[in-house]
């Protein structure tokens, strides 16, 4: 071999060990990237958790206030949550701990149907909580997890899995099992409850979509929200003689309810904030599924210390198949983004 021929063929093995090489760095994560994927799921984690958390302070808080007190108006106490999201985040915004765009002609528009599904929601499941015991309210609440997985599918395009759907199926059995025997049975509270159904889920789709767009972020969904309803639901109030009712409600002097009254109104903030970053997090249909997990807790708490629950077997079994699926469900959610936020593993060489 002369000199010239194997300077050629070093050379081409150099030229073909780099481009090894390169390969091998494409596919590689970095300690960056790991560290990325990690924090994104820390963060989905997080913020599942902390739906869930508020989701359920929230439903006892609210139970309290309108059942165990007697408060005579949902749409008072809903008024009061929307009133204390609006002052904690224009204080916020004014002191410079958050930013969001200043309101414009059009900002009305970016946002809607939001402000009218926002309040629908809001208002339908505090009237649902007034109205049924929390194990009825629960197996009810099941039905949301159905229709946001098809609006899921006609807004936004995404089909869940084969495991998804059975998990979800799985929910809406049980959830029929354990209606068809219930022995406390109110046809407002059923009303309330399904109407609800439809408001979450379709603010989870919606949300969702509008997230996406980033026009606003989620601070400004929040306030906007609230600012555009609040005066129609003043005027709702004061013409179904609620302002009236409320306003000789007795207990305004106790101590104890103000507490609860006040706390209410601003863990609905904190509700409103924590869906916005769970959706923005995970999915609509992970949202509506946290919220329904929480309820499991609520479910088993309604039953030895609610007090109006009334047991028979078909309903405790039907209440347990739907947990079942619920606990499935999220297995299946979590372990599915889990895998999709791992680096690919390095191509063997």
């Amino acid at each position: 071999m002369t000199i010239a021929a194997a300077s050629t063929s070093r050379g081409d093995i150099s030229n073909a060990w780099k481009e090894m090489q390169k390969c091998s760095m494409v596919m590689l994560p970095t300690n960056e990237e790991a560290a990325t994927a990690h924090a994104l799921l820390l963060r989905r984690i997080g913020s599942a958790a902390f739906y869930g958390a508020s989701s359920f302070l929230i439903t006892v808080v609210n139970k309290t206030v309108l059942t165990t007190y007697g408060f005579p108006s949902y749409q008072v106490l809903a008024l009061g949550q929307m009133t204390a999201t609006i002052l904690v985040l224009f204080v916020a915004k004014r002191i410079g701990l958050l930013s969001f765009p200043s309101l414009e002609r059009g900002t009305f528009k970016k946002i809607w149907p939001l402000p009218l599904i926002y309040v629908g929601n809001m208002v339908f499941g505090l009237g649902g909580t007034k109205e049924l015991s929390l194990p009825m309210l629960t197996v009810l609440r099941r039905f949301s997890i159905l229709m946001t997985m098809v609006g899921e599918l006609y807004i936004l395009g995404v089909r869940p899995s084969l495991a998804v759907q059975l998990s979800v199926y799985t929910m809406i059995i049980g959830a029929v099992i354990a209606a068809s025997n219930d022995l406390a049975f109110s046809l407002e509270g059923y009303i309330l409850v399904l109407l609800n159904d439809v408001f979450t889920a379709t603010n989870g789709v919606y949300m969702k979509q509008k997230l996406d767009t980033a026009e606003l972020g989620k601070h400004g969904l929040m306030f906007y929200n609230s600012l555009f309803m609040v005066a129609p639901g003043l005027a709702i109030a004061w013409m179904t003689g609620d302002l009236v009712v409320v306003s000789q409600f007795p207990l305004w002097g106790d101590p104890l309810f103000l507490a609860q009254f006040l706390s209410s109104c601003f863990m609905g903030f904190v509700l409103t904030y924590s869906i916005i970053v769970c959706t923005m997090y995970n999915s609509a249909l992970t949202t509506t599924v946290i919220g329904c997990l929480k309820n499991i807790c609520i479910t088993y708490l309604g039953m030895v210390i609610g007090g109006d629950y009334i047991f028979s077997w078909v309903n405790f079994v039907g209440i347990n198949v739907s947990v079942t699926g619920s606990l499935v469900y999220t297995w299946v959610t979590f372990k599915r983004k889990e895998k999709s936020a791992t680096v690919r593993p390095t191509m063997a060489v």
